[in-house]
């Protein structure tokens, strides 16, 4: 994928253009290491799909930013940001922000399903 196709599939992800704009510059004023951490979750949110609603996706992307953006102006280490695991950070600000998206549903009907089984095993 080319960046001008992945620029175009995150502008459709995140919908309004001046909204991606303006999370971009805010992007790249950050300092370099905290902009390369933004930018791997970015990209792990663009390939992961987790939230699909263009509204969810400006949201998250800029919360991220401002968390960053605190962080940076606090010294905070990035590691204590993401934690030990940096997968199930943007795993948890996607569960935070894919509410009513098709992810919750199904994460909800797997749960729903087995504790439905575990009950059924109960009562034999």
């Amino acid at each position: 994928m080319s960046d001008t196709e992945k620029v175009g599939l995150i502008a459709k992800m995140v919908g309004d253009k001046r909204r991606w704009r303006a999370y971009r510059a805010r992007v790249k004023q950050l300092p370099p290491d905290y902009r390369a951490a933004v930018e791997a979750v970015q990209r792990y949110l663009m390939y992961s799909g987790g939230v699909v609603d263009g509204d969810s996706a400006a949201s998250l992307l800029e919360d991220v930013v401002d968390l960053f953006e605190q962080a940076a102006a606090d010294g905070t280490p990035i590691r204590d940001i993401v934690g030990e695991d940096p997968v199930e950070f943007v795993e948890e600000l996607v569960r935070n922000y894919a509410k009513g998206g098709y992810l919750e549903r199904e994460r909800k009907r797997l749960t729903d399903a087995i504790d439905s089984i575990e009950r059924e095993q109960a009562d034999r």
